[in-house]
């Protein structure tokens, strides 16, 4: 009868305990979740421009990697903000200004951005960002990117330079100024999904 007794015991006070919890509103429960923030939407895909020039040059190209999308960002020290211009539109196949010569950029569709700024300097014609049209952009390894597959120098002709950027798909894009510096960046998806 001892052991029935402590068995019967322990029941009594499983079914307290059970009922105590089943008692406490569902609205006084509280649960911590770990939420990730969804990726901004609305970039469209559309030519993004901004009516602005300046002689000072470009100097740099650099990428980096994003939860969200692939950045890259064009250095024009000296610049400020007021007077970055840009263009950044899709095309079918980059065409280099001037010669109209094609080059070739690997992805599944090109980005072609113009920054309103010559990667020479001015007063003596000497690059100033020393990439021959074609050719891929200095020091930038795209390697393990979500969204850039290629990037392409394009050259400078009359003040402008022209960059021809590879990307996976015709993804969503948006193009913003910083001080001395232009910025592009490409989302991964459409979804705003990480």
């Amino acid at each position: 009868m001892g052991r029935n007794r402590a068995a019967w015991t322990t029941v009594v006070a499983l079914v307290a305990a059970t009922s105590g919890v089943a008692a406490v509103p569902a609205a006084a429960t509280t649960t911590t979740t770990t939420q990730t923030a969804d990726c901004p939407t609305g970039w469209g895909s559309p030519a993004k421009t901004r009516s602005a020039a300046t002689v000072e040059p470009v100097t740099n190209i650099r990428t980096g990697r994003h939860a969200c999308f692939d950045r890259m960002v064009v250095d024009v020290p000296g610049a400020g903000t007021s007077g970055l211009g840009y263009s950044v539109r899709y095309v079918s196949r980059l065409h280099q200004d001037g010669s109209g010569k094609h080059i070739p950029v690997g992805g599944g569709a090109v980005l072609e951005i113009r920054v309103n700024a010559p990667a020479y300097d001015p007063a003596t014609g000497k690059p100033t960002y020393p990439v021959r049209a074609g050719q891929h952009l200095k020091g930038v390894d795209l390697t393990g990117y979500r969204t850039f597959t290629d990037a392409r120098f394009a050259g400078s002709f009359e003040g402008d330079t022209q960059i021809g950027l590879g990307v996976r798909a015709r993804l969503p894009f948006r193009v913003s100024v910083a001080t001395d510096r232009v910025v592009i960046d490409v989302a991964h998806n459409w979804t705003g999904a990480r």
